[in-house]
């Protein structure tokens, strides 16, 4: 199976990543659900953190203001962790990996990119934190890099908000 690509048009240029839909059914099947159904659009990066990595997905962010910003799930809640043993794919520069709060099962809307190797947040790796990785940036790399380097807060939000307008699924069945 070819995995889809997901091409994110950003107030700051256009990158895409290929979702991992061979190995991270639920994760991936999730994000381009919330895609597809046009979820995303509109919404803001509300955590950027230079040398880490920049986070997205939340619902209200469409406000990048609202101080709720990183609290919100989809409509349809959260999903199932995905830890299958033969996706230990590590969170390595330009990886989509899945947010969550801490709790089993509190994966949903919000993933992160990462702008540096962070092997400490593989679900596989001793300690804490779990958080599986469901793509790669496969174009586009100096956007992430130019959003990961944006001047922020001291609750690491963008000072200067940075905006997904659509993102466009290709490369995958319904």
């Amino acid at each position: 199976m070819t995995n889809p690509l997901a091409t994110f048009e950003t107030s700051m240029g256009t990158f895409t990543a290929e979702i991992f839909l061979d190995v991270m059914p639920i994760t991936a099947g999730n994000f381009l659900k919330l895609a597809r159904e046009g979820f995303y659009d509109r919404l803001h990066f509300h955590r950027v953190i230079d040398n880490f990595m920049i986070q997205f997905g939340c619902p209200f962010s469409k406000d990048p203001n609202d101080r709720r910003c990183g609290t919100g799930d989809p409509p349809s809640g959260p999903i199932k962790d995905e830890f299958p043993p033969n996706a230990k794919i590590t969170n390595g520069k330009y990886t989509l990996s899945m947010a969550n709060t801490g709790r089993p099962n509190s994966g949903g809307s919000q993933f992160f990119i990462n702008t540096v190797p962070n092997p400490f947040l593989d679900w596989f790796s001793p300690g804490e934190s779990r958080h599986p990785v469901f793509g790669r940036v496969v174009g586009g790399t100096e956007v992430i890099d130019s959003i990961g380097r944006v001047s922020t807060d001291g609750d690491d939000r963008p000072r200067s908000p940075v905006q997904v307008f659509s993102i466009t699924v290709s490369g995958a069945p319904r």
